[in-house]
């Protein structure tokens, strides 16, 4: 655990030494804020027109959960500029012989960069929370549904990063690394259009696949297990992945 944890703390640094951390968490934290401001303007203007027509609207459906939904859309674009300098950049510098032939396991040095990666996106949820902090200030919001949504929000992310660490271990070009990572981002992200055009069979296979369909609950504020263990499972499946690309990546060394 000590291995993991030091290299997910050298991950972290690295990512704060050079301004990428900066550039994505203030992207991501401009367009969370424009969302929210979009969102509790038209809030603010139907309560003010339910204070005259009776039965005022609901903080977390009507603007919480459209602001959940959109911040997902950002981590479509954000995701690959997390990910895509993991190994890549370990690789065209040369130093993944070094990494791959210390002393920690391969599954040490996965963990440790997935760690790393997860704790920058963590650090962009957090940022956000100052936004919804203003609700608690001047309204009455309810935390249940605002943590369950942030919890899906971590769940997706991490679904992402481990596909993104898989994509970034198979190449040393982090422009290639990026790009196919917000492909598959992007398959992931519409292979729900796809179900609607197939079979049953088929449409049920690939609505199960889709992971902004299990996302939809956490932003109403439910947690389903059935969508923790299609998360849970996903990122083990990329992390899997992952241990299998540095595996020959080793025995190519």
């Amino acid at each position: 655990m000590r291995n993991i944890l030091a290299i997910a703390d050298k991950e972290l640094r690295s990512y704060f030494a050079s301004p990428i951390a900066y550039i994505i968490i203030g992207l991501f934290a401009l367009l969370f804020g424009w969302f929210f401001f979009v969102y509790l303007s038209v809030f603010v203007q139907r309560s003010s027109q339910a204070m005259m027509g009776g039965g005022a609207p609901n903080i977390n459906q009507d603007m919480i959960r459209g602001v959940f939904l959109n911040s997902a859309v950002i981590i479509l674009f954000v995701m690959p500029m997390i990910t895509m300098r993991t190994y890549s950049e370990e690789k065209r510098s040369g130093t993944i012989e070094l990494l791959l032939t210390s002393p920690v396991t391969d599954f040490q040095i996965i963990m440790g960069k997935f760690l790393g990666a997860l704790g920058l996106y963590a650090a962009m949820l957090l940022v956000t929370m100052l936004y919804i902090g203003v609700l608690f200030v001047y309204g009455n919001p309810e935390w249940r549904p605002i943590a369950t949504g942030y919890l899906g929000l971590l769940l997706m992310g991490g679904c992402f990063l481990s596909v993104g660490l898989f994509i970034s271990s198979v190449t040393k070009n982090q422009i290639v690394a990026g790009f196919l990572t917000f492909a598959v981002f992007l398959m992931l992200w519409v292979i729900n259009w796809m179900a609607d055009q197939s079979g049953p069979v088929m449409g049920a296979v690939l609505k199960y696949l889709s992971i902004t369909d299990h996302f939809d609950d956490f932003a109403r504020g439910i947690v389903d297990t059935k969508h923790v263990i299609y998360y849970v499972t996903f990122i083990t499946f990329g992390l899997f992945l992952t241990a299998k690309s540095v595996d020959m990546e080793r025995w190519r060394g």
